[in-house]
């Protein structure tokens, strides 16, 4: 054999051997034993969602293992994306925000470097009363006052919703919300408190000259009983305001429908958060939500192409997920993710930062 045609062979196992071995990454642990399920994680908002997308696919592929899904809030769902490629971290993140530069530069420097982006529908910040309860017509900039820690800077001194605008009752402030490191905690802050801070012109003027101090400002949320904190489990939130009906809930759209026999929904600007109103964005608490899929697991993961077209049949106007309460895309966005999934269309650091 001649040296050339050697070099040539060896250099082709070494080739086999590395694509082996990069599939091997994926495909099984430490024990040797690959994993065969789907594993997804993240926000509590999208995964009752992906609890029916994951039980309509283990209908239809009998013969593959039900998927995993676990509701982490999304900001700790996405940690746990970006750690790292291999069965022992998730095939999927649910997120009820778009992912930050952080959060990519994390998984890239992780080797989470080819991320498939999937926007699956839409869902609303709701505030919500029990039925029956404290009717409030709020305003981002309502609820801004009422919940900052301090409000434009100030020390926050309002006690009952009429310290906040004489037109509300004299009831006390109390609202039961999401934790930190939720996906709806992080909408609340960028669609509303920060809409409710920047009617005020110093507040504007200062995001220009001291951009954190403007952030800290606007969407530091007060400690001192207004503003109960209720960990990812929005049900839990539905509960507390059943319990005590002079109390405000914030959770997911989705919550509200579900929940239509027991709470109420809050106008905002007079607008009430419906389906129709949170799908036209004429709602200002209205918000896309996200899947991200590691394109490295696609195939490495056994059954989790299919999975992603499971998504991609489930989230039509009259399909499954609208009927618990999301709210189904525009027909262009639907086209758009769609092609995103078939294609596996890779997200890039650029798009993220052009939002």
């Amino acid at each position: 054999m001649s040296h050339r045609r050697f070099t040539s062979l060896a250099r082709f196992g070494a080739a086999i051997a590395l694509a082996g071995l990069t599939l091997s990454a994926c495909d099984s642990g430490g024990g040797g034993s690959a994993r065969t399920s789907v594993h997804a994680v993240g926000s509590s908002t999208v995964y009752p969602f992906a609890k029916v997308v994951a039980e309509n696919f283990a209908r239809s592929n009998p013969g593959s293992r039900s998927p995993l899904m676990e509701s982490t809030g999304t900001g700790n769902g996405i940690k746990l994306f970006c750690s790292g490629l291999g069965p022992n971290t998730p095939d999927i993140a649910h997120a009820s925000r778009r992912m930050k530069v952080s959060e990519f530069d994390a998984c890239v420097a992780n080797n989470v470097a080819e991320v498939i982006e999937v926007q699956v529908g839409l869902d609303g910040i709701a505030f919500a009363s029990a039925k029956g309860g404290i009717m409030l017509n709020l305003s981002p900039k309502t609820v801004y006052e009422a919940l900052a820690a301090k409000p434009y800077g100030k020390p926050q001194t309002a006690k009952t919703w009429k310290d906040v605008d004489p037109a509300l009752p004299a009831d006390p402030i109390i609202v039961y919300g999401p934790p930190s490191t939720s996906g709806t905690r992080d909408a609340l802050k960028e669609l509303v408190l920060e809409a409710g801070c920047s009617t005020n012109p110093e507040m504007k003027a200062l995001k220009d000259s001291d951009e954190d101090s403007y952030k800290q400002i606007c969407t530091e949320v007060r400690s001192d009983g207004g503003y109960v904190d209720q960990g990812e489990q929005d049900n839990l939130i539905v509960q507390k305001i059943i319990g005590n009906p002079r109390t405000v809930g914030i959770f997911g759209f989705s919550y509200l429908e579900e929940n239509s026999d027991r709470v109420q929904g809050l106008p905002m600007n007079g607008v009430d958060p419906t389906y129709d109103n949170i799908s036209s964005f004429a709602y200002p608490g209205a918000r896309p939500l996200y899947i991200y899929v590691k394109k490295a697991h696609m195939r490495a993961i056994p059954g989790l192409e299919n999975f992603m077209q499971e998504w991609v049949k489930s989230w039509s106007k009259d399909g499954p997920l609208a009927k618990i309460g999301m709210v189904a895309m525009p027909p262009e966005a639907m086209k758009a993710n769609a092609a995103k999934v078939n294609e596996q269309i890779i997200l890039t650091r650029e798009e993220l930062a052009e939002k």
